[in-house]
């Protein structure tokens, strides 16, 4: 698994480079697209880095434009993290590369083998997050 991985970051990250971005920082910024308002302390939990990492990479992500600091309308001490524009139109470039690196690696499976090989990370993602 950890093969596959890198080459397919290998190939995508070149992409990512392009916009500004780190592989890390991508997932980051697609997670907030997915999830406004969403804590700096649960993008951390769900891309599985310490919240001091967390915070340097919406640093960046501020930075570069791509993404903001909001206090939260609940809770003032706590910051919700939204996507830009800019950051929504670099997502749509980079999710459509993204789309066409997997699409050259997966052409070799069946729509059945595609099915099951979802199904099955699913599951181990599941397990990984497991509280």
């Amino acid at each position: 698994m950890r093969r596959i991985q890198n080459q397919l970051s290998s190939k995508f990250a070149a992409d990512a480079v392009e916009h500004g971005l780190r592989p890390g920082e991508f997932s980051s910024l697609a997670l907030i697209s997915a999830n406004p308002g969403l804590s700096q302390a649960m993008m951390a939990r769900e891309i599985g880095v310490d919240k001091s990492l967390a915070v340097a990479v919406i640093d960046d992500l501020e930075r570069l434009g791509l993404a903001e600091r909001r206090h939260s309308p609940t809770d003032r001490r706590r910051h919700a993290l939204h996507t830009t524009p800019k950051g929504e139109a670099a997502l749509d470039a980079m999710f459509a590369r993204l789309q066409s690196v997997e699409r050259d690696v997966l052409n070799v499976l069946g729509p059945n083998d595609l099915q099951v090989l979802s199904a099955l990370l699913d599951r181990i993602y599941d397990s990984c997050f497991r509280s």
